[in-house]
């Protein structure tokens, strides 16, 4: 709860946006997402979300947000 990659990953990455490609089963929490051009989503339990190069994600509410991720090669 209360991570954001634009405040907790971006100082590091040194990037304005995530540019990794996401492949993810969504096991609990909420994720939610906002694309560089504006359009927006949110991923909860038993969804599959693919999120593409240019992305800003976040933890909604006070859930753990867990996982399977596969990164695209």
């Amino acid at each position: 709860p209360g991570w954001r990659w634009s405040e907790d990953v971006k100082p590091t990455a040194k990037t304005d946006s995530c540019q990794i490609p996401h492949l993810n089963i969504h096991i609990s929490g909420r994720l939610g997402v906002k694309m560089d051009n504006g359009t927006e989503a949110e991923f909860g339990p038993g969804d599959i979300g693919l999120i593409l190069p240019g992305h800003d994600a976040w933890v909604i509410g006070d859930k753990p947000v867990v996982i399977i991720e596969q990164t695209p090669a």
